[in-house]
């Protein structure tokens, strides 16, 4: 296993950290967790040199934490970092965070938590958070010794991720969704390195987007990856491409079956800067393009039509509908859920006001692609 620098610490995280939100399951149902092969798995990771286990309150339906606190049984404690996050949006009052971060001690079995996140920040979130004092409590909870260091995990645009990165200095990491499609979505290349210059280390969550660039890809897309002699798997490609930005600290996978765990330890093996060409980049850049041409609303995320008069997150949800064309794939989750759109920011709270048709230059029928996306993405 190779290992990686991470931010400002004097430690080094292994290249491929264990993501717990995908644990192999007994049936369809999420809570049930198939405790012992999930066991096997993360400590196969782990006697091979794994060292970073993410995990989460609200991860199989909150059933996750007390799986991996049995896992950090028998000196498996020693050997890794543990990072889970703070339910933001269960929140209410500044008691709250004690609640919740007792709660999750108890459940992981563990009197510190190494790497406490608060959990998917957005506007929203963020904001209420830091109005209920959230930096006076964590730095109570790591003065009293039950949290080491404190991160965020974040879904939203760059701006607001810019806003949150310089609101606190004493930041350890953050964790943000990145691969090879994402390098302007959400906090993005830009991110990335903003980040890393700013001394954080920086977690990468969805490398395969939830395995859509592991499936088999459109046409298209097909023609381009046989266009070169050099064959790789999908995730090895994947994989390669974010281990090649050295911003990168740690890159989480949720892998829920052993042969997927092995392909990806072994890739990271050789992972590093300099594991792809600049033509095999070159490559990854046109299958980009491939994808990015299966999307049927040309919106260019210029946000000029924002903010709406109605609240509706118009950019957003044309992303989420290009998204579920181009990997022929709905993200489920993503139009409901604590990562989704609140009620009122959906689609269907559209007027046909038709104030963003004046100001969008990509002259988009921006309504009529409202009830489109509405009509997939609440399914």
């Amino acid at each position: 296993m190779k290992y990686r620098k991470f931010g400002k610490l004097d430690w080094k995280g292994s290249a491929l950290g264990f993501g717990t939100m995908r644990l192999p399951l007994t049936d369809e149902n999420p809570a049930h967790i198939d405790e012992a092969e999930s066991i096997r798995m993360i400590r196969y990771a782990i006697d091979h040199g794994v060292n970073y286990i993410d995990t989460a309150y609200a991860y199989h339906e909150e059933r996750c934490e007390p799986l991996v606190g049995r896992v950090l049984q028998d000196g498996y404690r020693e050997k890794v970092k543990v990072a889970t996050k703070l339910p933001s949006w269960l929140i209410e009052s500044y008691k709250d965070y004690d609640r919740y971060l007792n709660e999750q001690l108890k459940r992981l079995q563990i009197d510190k938590i190494d790497f406490y996140l608060l959990h998917t920040l957005k506007k929203w979130s963020w904001e209420k958070l830091r109005d209920l004092k959230v930096f006076r409590w964590a730095e109570k909870a790591m003065a009293d010794g039950r949290i080491d260091y404190l991160g965020f995990s974040f879904h939203d645009e760059f701006d607001v991720f810019k806003e949150i990165v310089d609101a606190y200095d004493n930041w350890t990491l953050c964790q943000i969704q990145y691969n090879y499609m994402d390098v302007d979505h959400q906090a993005g290349t830009r991110g990335l390195k903003y980040a890393a210059e700013k001394g954080l280390a920086v977690v990468i969550m969805e490398p395969l987007r939830g395995g859509q660039l592991t499936k088999e890809p459109p046409k298209n897309v097909a023609k381009v990856w046989e266009s070169v002699p050099q064959k790789r798997s999908l995730a090895e490609w994947a994989l390669l491409w974010i281990w090649q930005h050295p911003e990168v600290s740690v890159v989480l996978s949720g892998m829920n079956r052993m042969e997927h765990l092995v392909e990806n330890m072994t890739i990271a093996d050789y992972s590093g800067p300099d594991a792809l060409s600049s033509d095999e980049l070159a490559l990854i850049g046109r299958v980009r393009k491939a994808y990015r041409k299966l999307r049927p609303i040309p919106c260019t995320n210029c946000r000029y039509c924002l903010p709406c008069p109605n609240g509706v997150e118009i950019s957003r949800i044309f992303a989420m509908y290009n998204d579920a064309i181009a990997y022929d794939n709905p993200p489920r989750g993503l139009y409901s859920g604590i990562w989704g759109l609140r009620k009122e920011q959906r689609a269907d709270n559209c007027q046909e006001c038709e104030e963003c048709m004046k100001v969008c230059p990509q002259k988009i029928s921006i309504p009529e692609w409202l009830k489109k996306a509405h009509a997939l993405l609440s399914t």
